[in-house]
Formats: structure tokens, sequence, C-alpha cells
């Protein structure tokens, strides 16, 4: 079993900041990649960003220059800096990791309950 385990959400002002992490647990071989998507009310999951086990980053448009993915490898933990927040990124935040549970199986995409996140202007 794999868990991934979000926190850091909550209610902010415009402007503001807040530090989304997401930690993986149970039976991991190895971490191919992790990111976090955020859904809206009323519209699909989009990808915010995404880094690899090698460091290589990526980011949606919209959130370049005011948000920063890092990872702490030895713990298996992914970190969303968020900064100059609009109340355009108020959704739910999800964490995604795509990884090897064993060494015997591929990697496969495993996903968290999700934490909100409200930009108030």
């Amino acid at each position: 079993q794999v868990q991934l385990v979000e926190s850091g959400g909550g209610l902010v002002q415009a402007g503001g900041s807040l530090r989304l992490s997401c930690a993986a647990s149970g039976s991991i071989f190895s971490i191919n990649a992790m990111g976090w998507y955020r859904q809206a009310p009323g519209k699909q999951r989009e990808l915010v960003a995404i880094i690899t086990s090698g460091g290589s980053t990526n980011y949606a448009d919209s959130v370049k220059g005011r948000f920063t993915i890092f990872r702490d490898n030895a713990k298996n933990t992914v970190f969303l800096q968020m900064n100059s927040l609009k109340p355009e990124d108020t959704a739910v935040y999800y964490c995604n990791a795509n990884l090897r549970a064993t060494m015997f199986l591929g990697g496969m995409d495993y996903w968290g309950k999700g934490t909100l996140v409200t930009v108030s202007s």
C-alpha cells in the first residue's frame, strides 16, 4: 500500500503565501516524479507543477514565477511554495507521485486526497 498525505492548505489573502507538502509512504521501491495538480469548482483537474527524480521541473504558465516545487528525496516528500497568491489559485490541490512499488513493477500513478487552498480578494 502506498499513501500520499498532503498538508499545508488553508485560507490566505491575495498576495500571501502558503507552502504545501506531500509525503509518500508505504511500499516504495523508487519514485520517478512527484507533482501537484489542482481542481477548481466546475473545472477540470490541471497540472500545477511537476518535479522528476533528477530535479527537472515543469510549471503551468499561470503559476510560473510565483510557485516553486522542490522535493526531499530522502523523505519521499514534495513541497509547493506558493507566493503572490491570487483568488484564481483557489482550488483543491492534489499531490501525485509516479512510482514503482516494487522492483518488479513499472511506474504507476498515486494520488493524495487533496488539500483546499482558498485565496480571498
